[in-house]
């Protein structure tokens, strides 16, 4: 599942308000029982979050190696 900011922000405004459930931007509810899982969420949040700019952003490139024979 891919995550938005708006997550993001929502468990933000969760952990500071002390709210235990959050609405996900899809539709989902989820209800956490303690503050410690909604630190957890936020982490995994903004880990994937980043892991989609970092992504989006990268130039890939290739090495191939070249050989010289020495004659």
């Amino acid at each position: 599942m891919a995550y938005q900011q708006s997550d993001l922000d929502r468990l933000d405004a969760a952990i500071s308000s002390g709210v235990r459930s959050v609405t996900f931007a899809d539709g989902r509810r989820t209800e956490y029982q303690n503050l410690d899982q909604l630190l957890a969420a936020r982490k995994v949040v903004a880990a994937q979050l980043s892991m989609q700019e970092t992504s989006t952003g990268a130039v890939v490139r290739r090495r191939v190696p070249y050989y010289r024979s020495g004659l």
